[in-house]
């Protein structure tokens, strides 16, 4: 049992190791910008995880590169549009609602609202439309299907 939960407290404690001692900046309040920064950004190799967690080189690559330009002066803003020109917009984890991803934003919302529009007017043209008539058998079909249950 002792094995089950130090081996949990150390898969819980593994984002902490991903910011290496060599990266951390000695002016605490700068750090603290960074690893703020870094929360924002996605790591292009873990896909889903923020560059503070993640264990990638790319990840470490990025992390000098938020506390560089931290140490060159740049705001959050300004470091933050360094990042994006130079990687694109997917490395931003909370992306922007304006431009292209805007289109992006209402895209699903909209088809949502296309299928239901579409299935309303379906199902109302059903109600609308006359019954089919029931035809009847002739005489004749009558006669032969009378003689094929006979059989």
């Amino acid at each position: 049992m002792k094995r089950l939960i130090l081996a949990a407290a150390m898969a819980l404690a593994l984002p902490a190791f991903a910011v290496t001692p060599d990266e951390v900046l000695n002016d605490p309040a700068l750090e603290a910008r960074a690893r703020e920064l870094s929360k924002e950004l996605r790591c292009l190799v873990c896909r889903n995880e923020n560059i503070d967690e993640s264990n990638a080189e790319l990840a470490a690559d990025l992390r000098v590169l938020v506390r560089e330009r931290l140490v060159e002066g740049d705001s959050n803003d300004e470091v933050i549009d360094y990042v994006v020109n130079r990687y694109g917009e997917y490395v931003l984890l909370k992306p922007t609602t304006s431009g292209a991803n805007l289109l992006l934003w209402i895209a699903g919302p909209a088809m949502l609202l296309l299928a239901g529009g579409v299935g309303v007017a379906y199902v109302q043209r059903r109600r609308k439309a006359a019954p089919l008539a029931e035809e009847r058998l002739s005489a004749e079909e009558e006669a032969r299907l009378k003689d094929i249950l006979a059989e």
